[in-house]
C-alpha cells in the first residue's frame, strides 16, 4: 500500500481506502461477520482510512467501525457523513440544531468522544450559499465534537463552491473512467488550496468491474435496481449516471486495455491514482476478496500516455454526452 497526504489535515492515508455504504444497506444482502472480515482484511493490507455515514443501514456501518476498533489494535481514521436523515432534505435543515443532533448520534455509533472528520452528505446546492451552516460546523469544532469537516458533493460546481469556505478541509466527489469532468478543473483547484479529495463511486457501482451484462439482475433492495433514474436519490450515484446499456458498451472497449495479471477494476482504480489531486479512493467491498482485489490496484505500474488517451477516447465516444455537463 502507498500513502498520500490528506490535505491540510496532514494525515498520511492509504491511497486505496474503503467505503462502507455496501456494508450498511442498499446493495443487496449484507452479513455483519463478512463485513468485519472485510474491514480486518483492509487493515491487514495497509488501509488506514474508512468512510461511512449515519444513514448507511441506519448507523449499521458506523457501529461496525466501533466494533472493529474494539477488536483490533491497528489505528485507523474514520470519516462519517451527516444530513441525509433530514425529512425533508432541504438546505435550511443543515442548521446548528440538526447538525449537533446528528453528530451526537454518530459519536455514540462510532464510540468516540470526537469525530475525526464530519462531511455534509450531498446537501442541496443552496447549502453552499448558507454561511450559517458552515458557522455551525465551526462551532462544533470549537466544542470538540468534531475535529475537522468537509463535504460530499454531487456536482463539480458544488465542489468548487465548497472550496470557498476556508475551513472546509475535504471534498468527496464521484470521479472515475465514466465520470471524468472533475479532472478538468476541480482536482487541480482542490490541490492548490490543499483540500483533501475523497474519490467515491470509483467503479461506477460495479460497472467498471466488467462483471455485468444485459442479463444481470440486482436485488430489489439494491440501488442498482431501484435508482437507475434517480427515483430515490441523485441518479449520478447509480452507475455514475450512465445509462446501463451504454455503460456496458464502454466497458467492452475498456477491457481491451487491461494488462495481463490485472482486472478491469484494478485498472480503473489505478487510472484514478494517475491524478495528483486525488488524496484517497474509497471503493466499497462487502467481503475480504473484494477488498483484496481493490487494494491490488496500488501495485499496478502507472498507466502509459497511450492508455490514458485510450480511456479518454472511450469516454468521449460513449459516455461524455450522457454525463459530462450534468455533474
Amino acid at each position: 500500500m502507498k500513502y498520500r497526504r490528506f490535505g491540510r489535515i496532514g494525515w498520511e492515508v492509504s491511497e486505496i481506502s474503503l467505503g462502507t455504504w455496501a456494508m450498511g444497506a442498499e446493495w443487496g444482502a449484507v452479513d455483519d461477520e463478512q463485513s468485519i472480515a472485510a474491514l480486518k482484511k483492509a487493515l491487514d493490507l495497509g488501509v488506514n482510512f474508512f468512510d461511512t455515514a449515519d444513514v448507511y443501514g441506519d448507523g449499521r456501518s458506523e457501529r461496525l467501525l466501533q466494533r472493529l476498533r474494539k477488536e483490533t489494535r491497528t489505528p485507523f481514521h474514520v470519516a462519517t457523513k451527516a444530513g441525509r436523515r433530514l425529512r425533508p432534505h432541504v438546505a435550511a435543515g443543515y442548521d446548528e440544531q440538526h447538525l449537533a443532533a446528528f453528530v451526537d448520534r454518530s459519536l455514540r455509533n462510532i464510540g468516540v468522544d470526537s469525530l475525526e472528520l464530519l462531511q455534509l452528505h450531498c446537501p442541496p446546492a443552496d447549502t453552499y450559499y448558507r454561511p450559517e451552516t458552515f458557522a455551525a460546523l465551526d462551532d462544533l469544532v470549537k466544542a470538540g465534537k468534531i475535529q475537522h469537516y468537509g463535504v460530499s458533493v454531487e456536482r463539480v460546481e458544488e465542489g468548487l463552491k465548497a472550496l470557498e469556505f476556508p475551513n472546509v478541509e475535504s471534498i468527496q466527489i464521484i470521479f472515475n473512467m465514466l465520470r471524468q469532468r472533475p479532472a478538468e478543473r476541480f482536482l487541480a483547484e482542490a490541490q492548490r488550496r490543499a483540500v483533501a479529495t475523497l474519490i467515491r463511486v470509483p467503479l461506477a457501482s460495479g460497472m467498471l468491474t466488467g462483471k455485468f451484462s444485459a442479463a444481470s439482475k440486482f436485488a430489489a433492495d439494491d440501488h442498482r435496481s431501484f435508482n437507475r433514474h434517480g427515483e430515490a436519490f441523485d441518479a449520478g450515484e447509480t452507475f455514475s449516471g450512465v445509462p446501463y446499456e451504454v455503460g456496458l458498451a464502454a466497458v467492452e472497449e475498456l477491457k481491451r486495455l487491461v494488462p495481463g495479471g490485472a482486472t478491469l477494476a484494478q485498472l480503473a482504480l489505478r487510472w484514478i491514482l494517475m491524478f495528483d489531486g486525488v488524496s484517497t479512493i474509497i471503493p466499497g467491498g462487502k467481503n475480504p476478496q473484494q477488498v483484496e482485489d481493490n487494494c491490488g490496484a496500488a501495485a499496478l505500474p502507472p498507466l502509459t500516455d497511450e492508455q490514458m488517451r485510450a480511456v479518454r477516447a472511450v469516454y468521449d465516444r460513449y459516455i461524455g454526452p450522457h454525463v459530462h455537463q450534468r455533474w
